[in-house]
């Protein structure tokens, strides 16, 4: 693949895949910022398409989704900023990956259209856009484009299409919706269908602020939900051993990649790992975040504990993450020079 994007070539991908479908498709989604804005773009571009959100501890190539989907028998799916991971979704139904993470694997028959290793990375949201594009989608999507940049921290790069939003919206506006569409998939319910059913029905950031529509006071309420959870979790000091800065936390809430990426500025040359042993029951969910230039993928990959799945160590060389049962939890956190983390 070229370390540069071409916006046409990927519509074209697109175009030719969407041409060979025999049905509207699934769109899958991951629920936060990229995945949704990625999600609004395809759906609002193909109207009779339904959607399907991913949200908290689900993986679309998990055995519970499959069932799902057997009893769904789409047509086709898409399935967008939910990574690049082994095998099929889906056997036999016709199936496009638009993604920007490291991908795990090789998904079966599936068509990738992946924005890894571009320089500058585009978001699922960009990408998502792009194919669009190719399909006859509206330049009024923009903002739904930068939404997905700007979530997903690549406000820096040097993308005509976030420069042109940014103009047209406001800076100030997409940065405010960005943090607002965030808010409900970090609450303990990771209700994100007010987010999405908000982008939607909107034509602007400012819209989507506005209060207008009842969805909007369902976000900020969710936004004061997770504050309150951050504010207790900026207390907690970190564990710091080696290269690795470990902070425990337990909070139903999502708020774990947020305290991460706190700490990363804090703690430069660590590899800064928050916990959260209460999100999801048997579980422990977890993010790490660097400013050292730490491969974290190789990270993961390196201190790999038997028995995890799928959801482990995915993501970005320098943000990754995931989760694994309270068992292989115990190895990893012990492995790392923290046995007093681990859970009874």
């Amino acid at each position: 693949m070229s370390n540069s994007a071409d916006p046409q070539a990927i519509g074209a991908t697109f175009r030719d895949w969407f041409g060979q479908t025999s049905g509207p498709p699934l769109i899958l989604g991951h629920f936060d910022a990229d995945g949704l804005s990625a999600v609004a773009i395809l759906k609002r571009s193909l109207e009779e398409a339904d959607v399907r959100l991913v949200g908290k501890g689900e993986n679309p190539w998990s055995p519970e989704i499959r069932a799902e989907l057997e009893g769904r028998r789409p047509p086709a799916i898409i399935a967008t900023d939910l990574g690049v991971r082994e095998g099929d979704i889906l056997p036999g139904a016709p199936t496009i990956l638009i993604d920007h993470h490291v991908p795990t694997g090789t998904p079966g028959a599936a068509r990738v259209v992946s924005g890894n290793g571009m320089q500058p990375e585009p978001t699922s949201a960009l990408l998502a856009y792009w194919c669009a594009q190719g399909v006859g989608g509206s330049d009024d999507l923009l903002w739904l484009a930068a939404i997905g940049l700007i979530g997903d921290m690549a406000e820096e790069a040097d993308f005509p299409e976030l420069a042109a939003a940014q103009r047209r919206y406001g800076k100030t506006a997409l940065r405010s919706a960005v943090s607002l569409i965030n808010a409900p998939r970090r609450t303990a319910s990771a209700d994100a269908t007010p987010a999405l059913a908000l982008m939607l029905k909107c034509n602007s950031p400012k819209e989507l602020l506005s209060g207008e529509h009842p969805e909007t006071a369902q976000l900020l309420a969710a936004k004061e939900e997770v504050k309150a959870e951050m504010d207790v979790a900026k207390r907690i000091a970190p564990k710091v051993r080696g290269d690795v800065a470990l902070i425990p936390l337990a909070s139903p809430c999502q708020i774990h990649p947020l305290v991460a990426q706190q700490w990363r500025g804090r703690l430069k040359d660590k590899v800064v790992i928050a916990a959260n042993r209460d999100y999801r029951p048997g579980w422990v969910h977890f993010a790490a975040r660097t400013a050292a230039g730490h491969d974290l993928i190789r990270f993961f990959a390196e201190r790999r504990p038997d028995g995890a799945g799928s959801e482990y160590g995915s993501g970005h060389r320098e943000a990754s993450g995931g989760a694994l049962r309270i068992p292989e939890w115990n190895c990893f956190v012990a492995t790392l020079g923290f046995p007093e983390e681990q859970i009874a």
